[in-house]
């Protein structure tokens, strides 16, 4: 009789993590899905949250925001929206690259290309995550609604970003940040400068940290002709990354004086700006599980930024 470890290591994509609650908890039918939406890679969603949850951050810790109820709701509604769109997304983009993801070694096990999954069943899927994000972004303002909408065409964008530019990363920028202006347009119901400079500085870090990753398909990329700014940079990766992450420090810095935030959120900042330096400082772009690990460590970038933000709007 199979083990548990065997049934789980033949349904899980090559890369996947063991022992996630994924194959711990959901009936082997429900692995492809789950695969199809990273469900078992939380990071990515994290990601996505991150730039929403900064914003909100920055609204409330604002002198023309206001603490209140609507800050918690706004970031677990930011939470449901992220886990759900990532995983929309991610689902769109193994339809749309299904043709690559055959051809490489990481990828050619996820369900689309192993045929764990039909092409109609994703598509379903897909609507169904869509559906889920309709449904949260419909919680907040109309404008916040209209702003939401328009990340849409980032969205669609993206998964073909990679057979025509060597900055496919830009593209991922344009659609992870988009947070930037939802926490903002959420409380305010407006626009300003400080979300403006909040989702350019995000672009450059997701630029970053998605160069960091991208590193670990390199060769593969190259073979099937697949573009990326871990290919564009090479051996230059490190002052590259550098420059990504000082212009996202600035601006970030930019949008939190913009918003006239207290002192005390430049803390995070700082703190934030000593672990980009970390990454940098160590990375070695020829070992794929660094890559991987330092590409998910920016989750620690997210949370010293958040928590800065938070301290100055509760300690002025």
């Amino acid at each position: 009789m199979d083990t548990i470890q065997s049934k789980e290591a033949r349904g899980r994509v090559a890369d996947a993590p063991t022992g996630h609650w994924v194959y711990r908890a959901l009936p082997r039918g429900l692995w492809p899905f789950a695969q199809l939406a990273r469900w078992d890679r939380p990071i990515g969603w994290w990601l996505l949250m991150w730039p929403c949850w900064w914003s909100a951050a920055l609204a409330v810790a604002a002198p023309a925001g206001m603490l209140s109820w609507q800050l918690p709701f706004h970031l677990t509604l930011f939470m449901i929206g992220a886990i759900a769109m990532r995983g929309a997304g991610c689902t769109y983009n193994d339809i749309v690259d299904q043709d690559i993801d055959e051809k490489v070694a990481r990828t050619r096990s996820r369900p689309l290309p192993s045929g764990q999954a039909t092409r109609r069943q994703a598509w379903a899927f897909l609507l169904a995550q869509c559906l889920v994000g309709l449904v949260v972004l419909l919680q907040f303002n109309w404008f916040a609604i209209g702003v939401g909408v328009a990340s849409l065409l980032t969205v669609a964008i993206y998964p073909f970003a990679k057979r025509f530019t060597d900055w496919p990363q830009l593209f991922l920028g344009f659609a992870f940040s988009w947070g930037a202006w939802m926490g903002w347009a959420g409380h305010f119901g407006s626009l300003a400068m400080a979300p403006a400079l909040l989702y350019v500085g995000s672009i450059l870090w997701v630029i970053g940290y998605d160069t960091i990753y991208a590193h670990q398909d390199k060769e593969d990329d190259a073979l099937v002709g697949v573009r990326s700014t871990a290919r564009l940079f090479g051996e230059k990766t490190k002052p590259a990354l550098a420059l990504l992450y000082t212009g996202a420090l600035v601006l970030f810095a930019l949008a939190f004086w913009s918003a006239g935030v207290p002192a005390l959120a430049y803390v995070g900042l700082a703190a934030a700006a000593l672990h980009m330096g970390y990454q940098i400082r160590v990375l070695d772009i020829d070992d794929g599980d660094q890559c991987l690990k330092l590409f998910q460590s920016n989750s620690i970038v997210g949370w010293l930024i958040f928590g800065g933000l938070l301290v100055g709007a509760f300690l002025p």
